[in-house]
């Protein structure tokens, strides 16, 4: 509840009272529910008030609009995905260690929030300054260690030549992707959602050892 506190403006003050802490709860995840399947454009207030199981005219007394649910649920999805992604790429780590890490507690993060990745890609295409205002109000900032950790690597002839950037981009591809296109993924490796969960799982390994074993130099070859 506390994501949605500075939603609570919205809510007529005179009769908050009258919502209970879990009625304006179950008001704000069917909105969550309905706007992670049909993003802002695409939701109707009638669709979240049945998802509600209230009526239209209840939700409109409540809620003014759909922007400010939207804004609400956006919000919550934000910050419940973005600081821990800074927080995966700023840890302080040796480098193939570090890409480890990032891998598996990102993977983890996008297995516990499915439907985020793909609703704020889609969301951020039509609104793309929301995710630098949360980063600008949040003070998320991702430090320059990796990157350059990743330039003192490639000096030092441990790694292949890359730009650090590329290097960073591959990296979250690799990992977003298949839960970003999880429907067209299950649609080509014929996975019903258990099977695509230990697909997912799998990638944890399987990532962080393609990446390392892409830019590492050996020994052999530095012979």
């Amino acid at each position: 509840m506390e994501k949605f506190n500075y939603y609570r403006s919205a809510i007529k003050t005179s009769q908050r009272q009258e919502l209970s802490p879990d009625a304006e709860l179950n008001i704000l995840n069917a909105a969550k529910r309905v706007f992670y399947r049909k993003g802002l454009y695409g939701a109707r207030m009638q669709e979240i008030a049945d998802e509600a199981g209230i009526n239209k005219a209840m939700l409109h007394y409540y809620f003014k609009s759909k922007d400010k649910l939207f804004d609400a649920v956006f919000e919550e999805a934000s910050e419940s995905f973005f600081p821990k992604i800074v927080q995966y790429i700023n840890v302080d780590l040796p480098l193939f260690e570090k890409i480890e890490y990032f891998v598996e507690n990102y993977i983890d993060l996008l297995l516990k929030n499915l439907e985020i990745p793909s609703f704020i890609i889609t969301e951020m295409h039509h609104n793309p300054d929301r995710i630098k205002k949360l980063f600008s109000e949040k003070g998320l900032t991702i430090s320059n260690k990796l990157i350059n950790d990743i330039s003192k690597a490639v000096s030092e002839g441990k790694i292949n030549p890359i730009a650090p950037l590329q290097l960073m981009l591959n990296i979250i591809s690799l990992c977003i992707f298949p839960i970003a296109a999880k429907p067209m993924v299950q649609t080509i490796t014929n996975k019903d959602d258990d099977e695509y969960v230990k697909l997912i799982e799998s990638r944890k390994k399987e990532v962080s050892k393609f990446i390392i074993s892409a830019i590492k130099i050996h020994d052999d070859e530095n012979n």
